[in-house]
């Protein structure tokens, strides 16, 4: 099985320079290694073990599906079209900025996942240029778990750090400060 694995990821790791279709070997890996191991094992283990995985596999995929209806949803209404409309400037920094804090505070509401797969579909309508919305992109996903992780609803890891007491607003903040202070001892 190890090997299996060890191929079928070099051929993902090399898939330009190979060719490879990603998703095919991705699934033919899955295949080949999910044969492998219900031969290698009784039938009940290897069909318990099949179960589990599938029921992981399909909460993600219920997930995603439900995040992709809410930007459908949002879009359908012309909620984008509002938020081009406030965001009308051609300045990237303005919009890097004003992307970033929408998703700090969204994602304290919404998952981050969905907050950032919603920002994202709106960077595609706001930013014509594929290079600048990367560095877009790339501030949303930082804003949304740094969002997400500030309030107790925006992830469920915070979540549950939350209801054990590991972390509250107040050491988050005193986190931040000790970290700006040692960034202002190190810039000095």
């Amino acid at each position: 099985m190890a090997v299996v694995f060890a191929l079928g990821y070099a051929g993902i790791a090399f898939e330009g320079v190979l060719g490879f279709n990603k998703s095919a070997l991705v699934l033919l890996m899955t295949v080949v290694l999910w044969t492998i191991r219900s031969i290698t094992v009784p039938g009940i283990i290897a069909v318990d073990e099949l179960n589990e995985q599938t029921s992981s596999a399909s909460e993600i995929i219920l997930f995603l599906l439900g995040a992709m209806t809410i930007v459908e949803v949002v879009d359908a209404h012309r909620c984008f079209n509002i938020v081009q409309a406030v965001i009308s400037t051609k300045d990237m920094r303005v919009v890097l900025w004003m992307t970033g804090l929408f998703a700090f505070c969204l994602s304290a509401v919404l998952d981050d996942l969905t907050t950032t797969i919603t920002l994202i579909s709106l960077l595609r309508k706001l930013v014509p240029n594929p290079e600048q919305r990367k560095y877009c992109g790339a501030a949303v996903v930082l804003a949304a778990n740094a969002g997400g992780a500030w309030t107790p609803i925006g992830d469920v890891t915070t979540s549950m750090l939350w209801i054990n007491g590991q972390i509250s607003a107040m050491k988050i903040m005193q986190v931040c400060s000790y970290v700006k202070e040692e960034a202002y001892v190190c810039v000095q």
